[in-house]
């Protein structure tokens, strides 16, 4: 297991540190828990982050103020989640892309085509099968508070439009550092090649890849629209994101005060599905208006069958039954 640090203590100190996340007077000394996500404030995970440090600061009575950290200021999906391990972040408010690394069963999430709409991943999630998660995080020194909503995964790109799976041959794509969407881009004959966030909008920018794929409130709050000119509605994939929190920060709660955290989580996650929703819907014509040419048809079932030569490392990576209970949810 790895090592963690107890928790950043605010203001007064180890003897008034004592009576933290308890239920105490309302005069007790505040303390500041800290959550990092990769994206700026006004973006799905910013929203939801937003709403979490409202609700615990409300329900409890203001002895627990969250600090934001966004724009990947204390690192990106991955950093964060292992800053969230060894105890150096509090909480984290991560994209599904991001989870494999450290916990790669979650891989399962990233297969292409495998959710049908964001409705679907919702379900999934909010059922047996993001519960069943609940036991693999904690295995990894991980919190799992509460699912949230990264959004559908379009594609974009500098050079043309992408109509059928024969438009990705030789165009250099970025994907996030998920193997999975590595491997089903791969089968489609893009060249692709893996980079953290935080740094794809100046490799766009110098010509170092032609196109990315990310849901559409991310295309709008990173920018994308400067360097691409070429937007894909392809819905190829469903990214979720998940609060996750570190156990030395969770443990020192109360009972009262975990309840609390959970409940902040769990509408930070709505938050941030309604923010990815409404991106959804109106983001589309304002990178239009920006100069993107857009595509907003496509032929799915030539895509996924265009990726299926991907499946069979899938299913034995996650195995059959499980992939096919997820696309079983509705």
């Amino acid at each position: 297991m790895p090592g963690r640090r107890h928790l950043l203590l605010s203001g007064a100190g180890l003897v008034s540190g004592l009576l933290f996340g308890r239920s105490g007077p309302a005069h007790a000394a505040a303390r500041t828990l800290r959550i990092g996500y990769i994206l700026p404030v006004q973006s799905q995970l910013g929203a939801g982050a937003s709403v979490f440090a409202d609700e615990v600061s409300q329900r409890t009575n203001g002895r627990i103020a969250i600090q934001q950290f966004p724009d990947a200021t204390l690192g990106g999906d991955v950093e964060l989640l292992k800053g969230v391990q060894l105890g150096s972040i509090d909480v984290a408010f991560v994209t599904g892309m991001g989870m494999p690394s450290v916990l790669p069963e979650a891989g399962v999430l990233n297969i292409p085509f495998l959710f049908n709409s964001a409705a679907q991943g919702q379900a999934a999630l909010d059922g047996a099968i993001g519960e069943s998660f609940r036991a693999k995080f904690a295995a990894k020194d991980l919190v799992l508070l509460a699912w949230g909503e990264n959004g559908l995964r379009h594609m974009t790109n500098s050079r043309r439009p992408i109509v059928t799976p024969a438009d990705l041959k030789g165009l250099k794509m970025r994907v996030p550092q998920s193997d999975v969407l590595l491997k089903g881009f791969q089968a489609l004959g893009a060249d692709v090649a893996p980079l953290p966030l935080p740094l794809l909008f100046e490799a766009l920018r110098a010509g170092k890849f032609d196109g990315q794929e990310n849901p559409i409130a991310t295309i709008r709050a990173a920018k994308f629209d400067q360097v691409q000119k070429f937007l894909t509605l392809s819905g190829h994939a469903y990214d979720p994101a998940v609060f996750v929190m570190s156990p030395d920060a969770y443990d020192d709660l109360s009972a009262e005060d975990k309840a609390s955290f959970v409940e902040a989580a769990k509408l930070g996650g709505k938050a941030s599905r309604a923010f990815a929703a409404k991106a959804e819907a109106e983001g589309v014509a304002a990178l239009q208006q920006a100069g993107m040419t857009v595509q907003t048809n496509i032929d799915r079932t030539a895509f996924a069958a265009a990726m299926a030569a991907a499946n069979p490392a899938f299913e034995q990576s996650f195995g059959h039954d499980l992939i096919a209970q997820i696309k079983k949810t509705v």
